[in-house]
């Protein structure tokens, strides 16, 4: 079986509105579109992009994972769509552009620990309906680089940057040489022009294949 012929993905993420700067900003990055670059560092940039862009602008609260045999679609929307009922948006203070290992991305400054608190009651709701980890899944999560810590949440939860180990994060750029690092986190970093993150929905997507994630609903929190 091919990966294209693989069995969908399916993802929550908090993604921002269409049509808002933060959103603009993601997309212009993705499309090697930041003000000021000659051509062929909008080339460059956009390539560098390219990993990022196949899941999309965005930060992860339950990382992609199969359905478990018997489960559908429609009730993991109905259990993503619990979460956000009667929940109040949750207030994040401003995002900066940082460095995660051989990453860029854009994070909190300070972040609340209600954001960890959250982005763990997403992971352990979603859990049931996530199917065991494959061989190739867990060889792709690298478990022999993990700390034992970690090893064991990728183990019980498909995931390993969970719980104590999750860092609210929307991936710009990556992976990066450290020249490279250096220098796009001055571009960026001049071109972001600074962001309150409220979190006031979520959004659930699907992966098909080897394609791009598809949303399939944002779902406003109605608190």
């Amino acid at each position: 079986m091919t990966e294209r012929d693989a069995p969908s993905r399916y993802a929550l993420y908090y993604t921002p509105p269409a049509g808002s700067p933060l959103a603009a900003f993601g997309e212009s990055v993705f499309g090697g579109a930041l003000p000021g670059l000659a051509p062929e560092e909008g080339e460059a940039l956009a390539a560098l992009a390219a990993g990022p862009r196949v899941y999309g602008f965005h930060a992860t609260l339950k990382a992609p994972m199969r359905l478990a045999p018997g489960i559908k679609e429609a009730a993991l929307e109905a259990a993503c769509r619990a979460l956000a009922a009667h929940r109040a948006p949750l207030r994040a203070g401003p995002l900066e552009v940082a460095r995660l290992g051989v990453y860029l991305a854009l994070v909190p400054a300070s972040p609340p620990p209600a954001l960890g608190l959250f982005a763990a009651e997403c992971v352990a709701a979603l859990d049931p309906f996530r199917a065991r980890l494959s061989e190739a899944e867990r060889r792709k999560r690298r478990p022999d680089l993990l700390d034992p810590r970690r090893r064991a949440l990728l183990e019980r939860w498909g995931y390993p940057d969970v719980f104590e180990a999750f860092r609210f994060h929307m991936t710009l750029l990556g992976p990066l040489a450290p020249e490279e690092q250096e220098h796009w986190h001055a571009h960026l970093s001049e071109a972001f022009a600074g962001s309150d993150l409220v979190i006031d929905a979520v959004t659930l997507l699907r992966q098909d294949g080897d394609g791009p994630f598809r949303e399939i609903v944002r779902i406003p929190f109605t608190g």
